[in-house]
């Protein structure tokens, strides 16, 4: 029983860690140059917790139910989806132009506008970018689960304490990177687009040195 204990929290620690991997640090920061809002910057790594853990939950009770085996050499393949979604990442952010949007509106007489900025997108972008990471990533955690668990039921749990974690993690990490973020945002007008464009070549050069340490 306390090896089983130790496992589950062996499992949620994991999670933890692995949510400040460079690759998912990366992602999530492009996102956030685009948020003035800490708290909205907080939800992206949230998202992106929830997809990476989806992913995970999705493989591993194919996994632990059709006792499959995932070779490590397979896993490491995937990772190229992780460089091309980091070079397609960091493209959109170099080129995007505002984050804000500006929609006018008549009502009779009266005509007005207002802005506000698409974080219902950037959730479900965030959420879908750690679906490819939980891809990605899912080969060594399922040969890890595999290893040291038999039972389906202690098996689902392992990967939701894993999920748990990763959420913590990156909720965590993007509200701390979000806070300077969105100061800087608040104090320089034109803050926003340099850092895109700075957080935008990081994503494409890691993802393509990526891509070359795999296929290599």
């Amino acid at each position: 029983m306390i090896n089983i204990f130790s496992t589950f929290g062996f499992g949620l620690l994991l999670g933890i860690k692995h949510a400040f991997e460079a690759d998912h640090l990366i992602a999530v920061s492009t996102m956030l140059t685009e948020q003035k809002n800490p708290y909205r910057a907080a939800m992206i790594g949230t998202f992106w917790g929830i997809g990476h853990t989806t992913t995970l939950f999705i493989v591993g009770l194919f996994v632990l139910i059709l006792r499959l085996s995932i070779p490590e050499q397979m896993a490491g393949k995937l990772e190229i989806f992780v460089g091309i979604m980091l070079i397609i990442l960091g493209i959109q952010s170099i080129f995007k132009k505002n984050s804000i949007h500006t929609h006018t509106h008549t009502h009779g007489d009266l005509t007005h506008s207002h802005q506000h900025d698409n974080h219902n997108h950037q959730h479900r972008k965030s959420f879908m970018i750690g679906i490819v990471h939980g891809l990605a990533g899912s080969g060594a955690l399922m040969i890890l689960v595999l290893s040291l668990i038999q039972s389906v039921l202690q098996g689902i749990i392992y990967i939701l304490l894993f999920g748990i974690g990763s959420i913590a993690g990156m909720t965590l990490m993007s509200l701390i990177i979000g806070i300077p973020f969105s100061k800087s945002l608040e104090k320089f007008n034109r803050a926003e687009k340099y850092m895109r464009i700075f957080m935008g070549s990081i994503s494409v050069i890691f993802g393509i040195s990526v891509i070359i340490a795999i296929l290599k």
